[in-house]
């Protein structure tokens, strides 16, 4: 049961990091204007670069059951636990809680320290 709570953690993970893409493309910088252009294209890579730190982020979760090592698993749940925590604190500070974002972040990190 253990090991399924886990991988539902990295599949929510997955999903969050997509979604996350997806919005900042759509919603974000469709309507931003940042000037120079440079500062704009950095601006979006920093962004993407965190979805793409989700995603693996997803993986590891997702992998961390098959894992031969005992250690491998507690270090990839702590450390994910820690980085999605201060994500959905952080998400939640910042829009005082009107975003969906933290719930999300929150029950990734709910699923990862219940399959630990």
């Amino acid at each position: 049961m253990r090991d399924l709570l886990l991988q539902c953690s990295g599949v929510a993970a997955i999903v969050l990091a997509l979604i996350h893409g997806m919005l900042g493309e759509t919603k974000v910088f469709a309507r931003a204007t940042i000037e120079p252009p440079r500062l704009r294209m950095l601006i979006r890579l920093v962004w993407q670069a965190g979805t793409v730190a989700w995603i693996g982020g997803g993986v590891l979760l997702l992998a961390a059951p098959w894992m031969q090592s005992s250690l491998a698993r507690h270090w990839i749940i702590v450390t994910l636990a820690i980085v999605f925590g201060f994500a959905a604190l952080a998400n939640a500070w910042a829009t005082r809680g009107r975003h969906f974002g933290w719930v999300g972040l929150g029950a990734v990190v709910a699923l990862a320290v219940a399959g630990y």
